[in-house]
């Protein structure tokens, strides 16, 4: 190997490993030297944005979820901007937050209302059998929604924490 090869391989091993995990005090998409300020001003204009998004999602535990329909639509409108670059890990990370905690939501609220029906028979039926058994779905259903609003909170915090340090999320 000659002594320019083995500075060209590196240059790309620190680029690569740059452009997959920044520094603290490299704020743009890509890690090559020379970048132009347009693209470091549209990097700093994506994690803002990020930041923004991860706050919503926080914003929305205080809101019963409303809010949640904001930071997912502002997630896919930008999506494609940081692709091939640290910062999409986060849009993929929130975007995927987002529908498993839609999927477990249901679920969770599925099994609640199965079983607060079931409730309802036992009492018209007067069996203890029945009660025992919704009261047993309910306890099932209300553990699924807990996990899920505590994985949802995880989920942010982690991403909301890499976003700071300026790294992607796994």
């Amino acid at each position: 190997m000659l002594p320019d090869d083995r500075q060209t391989t590196s240059n790309t091993q620190n680029t690569q490993r740059n452009f997959n995990q920044p520094d603290n005090r490299n704020t743009t998409l890509t890690s090559t030297a020379g970048v132009s300020p347009r693209a470091e001003a549209d990097a700093n204009a994506l994690i803002s944005y990020n930041h923004l998004t991860y706050f919503l999602y926080v914003v929305s535990y205080f809101t019963a979820g409303l809010l949640w329909i904001v930071p997912i639509v502002m997630n896919y409108l930008k999506r494609g901007e940081a692709q091939g670059t640290w910062l999409a890990t986060h849009f993929d990370w929130q975007i995927k937050t987002f529908w498993y905690s839609i999927v477990f939501f249901l679920i969770g609220s599925a099994i609640v209302i199965f079983s607060l029906g079931g409730l309802g028979v036992s009492i018209f039926t007067e069996s203890g059998h029945v009660a025992a058994g919704s009261f047993g779905l309910l306890a099932l259903g209300f553990g699924i929604l807990g996990i899920t609003v505590l994985w949802h909170l995880y989920r942010i915090v982690r991403g909301w924490i890499a976003l700071v340090d300026k790294r992607p999320v796994p």
